[in-house]
């Protein structure tokens, strides 16, 4: 893992903030200057405007009155560095992923619908493309935009003997955050809005801007604003490996009730709740893991079984940097499973790492929630697995071995 990215802009943004304070020493050791002959009384009124003019801004924002409106002066948002193009990693993996469906159920109409990987190319993950084979009646790829929703919808009007495999070669980079470079243009104000409005099941208000209020209280600078939420969240979630699948996602239930327990899919919404609810746009990205770790055995596959690898990631927004990616669900998973204590030196580096950096041992999605399948009229709060549907009704879990779906990843060369 190449920390040296994070490393640096953590001491870039120490320097700005040197910077920052040097300026501020030298214009208050101008203003004393000038009033040296006047009586006391008279050199301390300058002093007091610049104090007022602080208290009235607000160094918190709200889902109403969010950051990308109000950038405070002095940030990180507002001291922008300058426009670089963005550099294409020279490191990249290949994977293929295959989901297979067998199933035998004369008489029954199947509906299936499966999760495509992002067609959308950035610099840390591409999509090759999609074949697939099999008996169904009807076979469809449907995008919605945004990245809400990339999905393959099949239907059989019998499901005797159903049949379906589909293979996604996708390749991924390594994603890293660097704060000394500016993104080339800010992203669409639509889909901003769009991270900063609630979900059915993670709010942006009540408790999640009290606690984020909280959280940060009198920090300015976004970036550090942050990464307060983040810390807040590495040390009071905890991982809870009996609950199914990547957990409900109710954050609002674990916000009212101050149980921050459960998977990827409520950690690191309860991430993306407190952002929201001080202002800065966040959303949750639903993926997969696609191969081992090189940070921990238990943030990567064992085998090429990736049939419960699917795992949900974070990312915020600033303005002038893009999307920033985060992972404090994996630290609270590593924290479980590798049975380490939250002191632990080697948890401790993990966490500093995954502010800011995706291991690209995994494959994005989308970042759709409260979604409506095509064809089907139940709501999702979001879509992450395999949805069937026998003669209208869920498919149920199957027998022991009896596996109706399996998905498999492996490694290949480039």
């Amino acid at each position: 893992m190449k920390r040296r990215d994070f490393l640096a802009s953590t001491a870039l943004f120490s320097l700005f903030a040197g910077d920052a304070l040097a300026d501020t020493r030298k214009k208050a050791s101008t203003t004393k200057k000038k009033p040296a002959a006047k009586p006391k009384k008279k050199a301390k009124t300058p002093a007091k405007r610049p104090a007022a003019a602080a208290a009235a801004t607000p160094s918190v924002h709200s889902a109403s009155n969010p950051l990308i409106d109000n950038p405070p002066d002095g940030t990180s948002s507002s001291r922008l560095p300058p426009v670089r193009a963005q550099e294409l990693p020279s490191e990249w993996q290949h994977y293929q992923i295959v989901t297979t469906l067998q199933l035998n159920a004369p008489g029954k109409s199947l509906k299936l619908w499966l999760p495509l990987p992002s067609s959308r190319e950035t610099t840390y993950q591409r999509t090759t493309g999609h074949t697939w084979q099999g008996n169904p009646h009807s076979t469809a790829m449907q995008r919605e935009p945004d990245e809400r929703l990339e999905v393959l919808h099949c239907e059989w009007k019998d499901a005797a003997n159903a049949k379906l495999q589909l293979v996604t070669t996708i390749s991924t980079a390594d994603r890293h955050f660097d704060i000394t470079r500016r993104t080339v243009a800010p992203d669409r104000d639509d889909i901003l809005r769009a991270s900063l409005r609630a979900s059915n099941r993670i709010p942006n208000d009540g408790p999640a801007r009290s606690l984020g209020e909280s959280i940060v209280g009198r920090i300015r600078d976004p970036i550090a604003q942050v990464k307060a939420i983040y810390d807040w969240v590495c040390e009071h979630a905890i991982y809870d490996p009996n609950a199914p699948g990547c957990g409900i996602g109710d954050v609002r239930e674990l916000l009212y009730s101050g149980r921050y327990m459960g998977r990827s899919a409520d950690i690191n919404g309860l991430f993306v709740a407190i952002c929201r609810g001080i202002g800065i746009p966040a959303r949750c990205v639903f993926g997969i893991r696609t191969g081992p770790s090189r940070l921990f055995r238990s943030l990567g596959l064992r085998s090429d079984d990736a049939s419960q690898g699917q795992h949900v990631r974070a990312e915020f927004y600033l303005p002038g940097y893009g999307w920033i990616p985060v992972d404090p669900s994996d630290v609270c998973r590593a924290a479980s499973y590798e049975v380490m204590s939250r002191n632990d030196p080697r948890l401790q580096s993990l966490r500093r790492v995954l502010f800011g950096v995706w291991e690209m041992n995994w494959v994005a999605f989308h970042n759709g929630t409260d979604l409506q399948l095509p064809g089907d009229g139940k709501l999702l709060p979001f879509f992450i697995q395999p949805e069937l549907l026998l003669d209208g009704k869920a498919a149920g879990e199957p027998k022991i071995g009896e596996r109706i779906w399996s998905i498999s990843a492996r490694r290949i060369a480039g």
